[in-house]
């Protein structure tokens, strides 16, 4: 497992290495594959390495047809192996080694930078919880000493971080702002925003969007993020592009009932239209027994959903969001925004395949063999950053008993270009 003493020495490193030395990667060989090297906490069945890095063993599948990556992962570095861990048989399997460092398995042994990816994967394992109770996973730490390595080495690789950037804002920035000193692509977050869509809509570029909603499952500093990262994929296109985010209030449990009562945002609640086309766009909606598909009442909710939970956000332009958890209601990620001059919501299912097969890390994994391939992000890493700061500043205001909590930090400014990023096909 990682120390404290091995991270506090890489993160020294980097910061005291000189920045000249810096490169790309050689010009490689004309038809060599390219090396990836796999960073993960833990790899075993349905964690994030078996969604994410098998794709690059075993391919997917992509417009009817079995895509096979041009990359071989060459090396691994795996922080935690429990009693039912994979990594052991993918590398028997597959013929890559386990290191027992990050650094060695970047260099694969040797002495200087050996691989043309780095997929760090920091979801999972046992790591302790903070005091508002964020996991501590060790996303930064990871990264710190990917750069580490990049730095002493003179040659840099494009990176993809799973998930948010990390549990802490400072880190979070910190992390984008190496990368783009360094000169390495660096993308990061969910597979939602690039997953199939029912109907096959996006916000259309340059709208003018007044509020938006998010209704998912799952719980806070986890599936927060994905239903986040739902919500930022469609607000990023709306008109003068991204801001930033003035606040966010976390509700929880009764709280949820009276704000959903309130009826509007500026009455402390949402639009309860928005609401319903979420919920109309659901294809796991709860149902009463007998009945196949039934609108429930507000009784209803109340009695299926046990804990909910809510974060209302205020942008810095005037846009207003909220996100719902609404588990036992719900199995699914739906999105609703009313834009300015329409009548009519837009509205769509972010649609997940099921398991074993899960094919929106697929969708997912694409998107990231394009960066490797092509040494340019597929979508802004700003997204996520701004992302992972929404999750801190939620469950900082759950902590704060549901407080309002001001965000002049995440005062991230970035816009997307006009084509969309989420599969078709």
């Amino acid at each position: 497992m990682l120390s404290r003493r091995s991270f506090l020495t890489s993160a020294t490193a980097l910061a005291t290495a000189p920045l000249g030395a810096l490169g790309a990667l050689a010009a490689e060989p004309q038809g060599r594959r390219k090396r990836l090297a796999v960073i993960t906490t833990e790899w075993r069945y349905h964690s994030h390495a078996w969604h994410m890095a098998e794709r690059f063993l075993v391919g997917y599948p992509n417009r009817g047809k079995w895509h096979r990556p041009p990359f071989d992962v060459v090396a691994a570095y795996v922080d935690q192996q429990p009693a039912n861990d994979l990594s052991r048989r993918r590398s028997k399997e597959f013929g890559f080694p386990i290191y027992k460092t990050i650094a060695e398995a970047l260099r694969r042994g040797g002495k200087t930078m050996a691989v043309d990816a780095v997929l760090i994967i920091g979801e999972h394992g046992n790591y302790p919880n903070n005091k508002i109770g964020q996991k501590l996973y060790p996303r930064y730490e990871f990264f710190k000493q990917v750069a580490d390595v990049f730095k002493r080495d003179g040659r840099t690789a494009p990176v993809f971080n799973d998930k948010h950037l990390s549990w802490k804002w400072t880190w979070s920035k910190e992390m984008v702002e190496t990368a783009r000193s360094m000169k390495f692509p660096l993308m990061a977050g969910s597979s939602l925003p690039v997953t199939w869509r029912m109907p096959a809509v996006d916000l259309p570029h340059a709208a003018e969007a007044e509020e938006m909603m998010c209704v998912a499952m799952g719980g806070v500093d986890s599936y927060d993020f994905h239903a986040l990262e739902v919500i930022q994929c469609m607000a990023e296109r709306r008109r003068g592009g991204e801001t930033g985010v003035a606040w966010l209030q976390a509700l929880r449990g009764e709280a949820v009932w009276k704000a959903m009562a309130a009826g509007s945002f500026d009455k402390g609640g949402w639009d309860g239209a928005l609401l319903e086309a979420c919920l109309s766009r659901s294809h796991t909606l709860h149902q009463p027994k007998t009945f196949s598909h039934r609108y429930p009442t507000d009784r209803q909710i109340r009695s299926w959903v046990k804990e909910p939970i809510a974060y209302r956000i205020a942008y810095t332009d005037g846009l207003k969001a909220t996100m719902l958890l609404l588990n036992g209601l719900v199995d699914d990620f739906t999105f609703a925004a009313r834009l300015k001059n329409r009548a009519e919501l837009l509205s769509t299912l972010f649609y997940l395949p099921p398991n074993p097969n899960v094919v929106y890390s697929a969708a997912l994994m694409s998107k990231v063999e394009q960066m490797f391939q092509t040494g340019k992000a597929t979508y802004p890493v700003e997204r996520t950053l701004l992302t992972s700061g929404l999750v801190e500043a939620g469950m900082q205001s759950l902590a704060a008993g549901q407080k309002r909590v001001p965000t002049p930090h995440l005062n991230v400014r970035y816009q997307v270009p006009e084509a969309s990023n989420f599969w078709r096909t």
